[in-house]
């Protein structure tokens, strides 16, 4: 060589070489290596803790939707009982709170007077009918004239009513139910005088027994004929009464913005009775096997809402849902969220889009 070196020498020199330089890199791999390894707590120390949230899974059930308002029981059919006669009150024969069938006899007027008025009235009829078959055989043979006839005929038909009206006279002293149901007023007492037309009873018909609403304008469009309604009352807590719409006002008044709608109630039992207040539930559509979440989930903002949903790494992410029918603190989503997933239902207002977050109570909704 040119340096005087032996190949020998330049040999051993370019492996000790070598040697170094591979020392050298295995040097400043251990180094990275360690810097790497002091990075890691670093980065987990600076990650942000996660925010504890209260959560709930996305359910599936049927909602409906009601309009609920209040009303007062009325009985469809009411009759007030007045004396068709005048006379005294000798007998009665049924009490408040008795039922009664229609044409049953609920009092009783003297008979006595009326009774000689028919008497009187059928000797009358007797002497005209034997009379006028007298006259009759003298005008067929021309004996009698026309005009004579005649007024003995007219003298018979006119005896005829009067025997007929003094027989209804003697049936009336007897003062009658004119509808079946409960006697829910008397107004005379034995003994007291009745002069025609007085009002001597109320009878009440109970079934079926009307729930009468006044319900605002803006449910005109819902509400139909047949609907279903449930109607619950102070008087019996705890039961509900079923029933159906059979009329609806087609005129809103004016003064109220109302219009008239009318339920009619089953009461099987006899239980219920005119006037007791309740209030009516009408069920006008159902939504059956929807998506639900609570309503405490929802955040609405600009007229839109928002859910935050937790997704398999435990973060929380916001979308815009649209929610539908709102039933007993649930809700339908219509779009935004599928059942089975995790929504946030409280410590909302501490998140942010992507945040993470740690469920310490979460809540399945059951199937409706």
């Amino acid at each position: 060589m040119a340096s005087g070196i032996s190949r020998k020498t330049w040999k051993r020199f370019s492996w000790v070489m070598l040697i170094l330089t591979a020392l050298a890199l295995q040097a400043c791999m251990d180094h990275a290596a360690g810097n790497d390894r002091d990075a890691a707590p670093a980065a987990e120390a600076e990650q942000e803790p996660a925010i504890p949230v209260e959560a709930s899974t996305v359910g599936t059930g049927d909602v409906a939707a009601f309009y609920s308002g209040t009303a007062t029981l009325e009985a469809d059919e009411q009759a007030t009982v007045v004396a068709q006669i005048t006379g005294v009150v000798l007998e009665i024969s049924a009490e408040e709170g008795d039922f009664v069938e229609a044409g049953q006899v609920l009092a009783s007027v003297e008979t006595d007077r009326y009774r000689l008025e028919v008497e009187k009235a059928g000797a009358a009829l007797k002497r005209l009918e034997t009379d006028y078959q007298r006259k009759k055989e003298l005008f067929e043979r021309e004996l009698v004239s026309a005009d004579d006839f005649e007024r003995v005929s007219a003298e018979l038909q006119a005896q005829k009513a009067a025997y007929d009206l003094a027989r209804l006279d003697l049936e009336y002293t007897g003062i009658r139910a004119p509808i079946s149901g409960y006697v829910s007023e008397r107004l005379v007492r034995a003994g007291n005088l009745v002069k025609l037309h007085d009002p001597v009873y109320r009878v009440t018909s109970y079934d079926p027994l009307l729930a009468v609403l006044h319900v605002p304008e803006r449910e005109l469009s819902v509400l139909r004929k047949g609907l279903e309604v449930s109607m619950s009352l102070d008087a019996w807590p705890g039961q509900s009464f079923a029933g159906e719409i059979i009329r609806i006002s087609p005129v809103v008044d004016p003064g109220t913005g109302t219009f008239r709608v009318t339920a009619r109630i089953a009461d099987h039992d006899q239980m219920l009775k005119p006037g007791l207040f309740g209030r009516v539930e009408i069920l006008y559509d159902l939504h059956a096997n929807v998506p639900v979440i609570p309503r405490s989930a929802v955040i609405t903002e600009d007229e839109s809402s928002h859910v935050f949903v937790i997704d398999g790494q435990g973060a929380a992410s916001r979308r815009q849902v649209q929610l539908g029918y709102e039933r007993a603190g649930m809700i339908e989503v219509k779009d935004g969220v599928t059942s089975g997933e995790t929504v946030v239902t409280a410590g909302k207002s501490s998140l942010s889009d992507g945040v993470r977050v740690e469920v310490i109570s979460i809540g399945q909704q059951p199937r409706a």
